[in-house]
């Protein structure tokens, strides 16, 4: 099973856009799951995976920078 994105060959700018981006989703799927129930359960899940495989590519550049300094 492979991911569907890879942010390996992303700038690191505009993977601070797009965590932006999927943060605000997630917020936004919260509390309209709050408010009633929604269409597909998983969305939620999903937008999680992804903020932690963009988080993770973070972690990795600083770990990789730290090594080489």
């Amino acid at each position: 099973m492979s991911k569907k994105n890879t942010y390996t060959n992303v700038a690191n700018e505009e993977l601070v856009k797009i965590l932006s981006e999927k943060k605000e989703e997630l917020r936004v799927v919260r509390f309209a799951a709050a408010g009633s129930r929604p269409k597909d359960s998983s969305v939620s899940a999903k937008l999680r995976k992804e903020i932690a495989r963009i988080l993770t590519e973070f972690s990795a550049r600083t770990n990789a920078r730290k090594r080489t300094v």
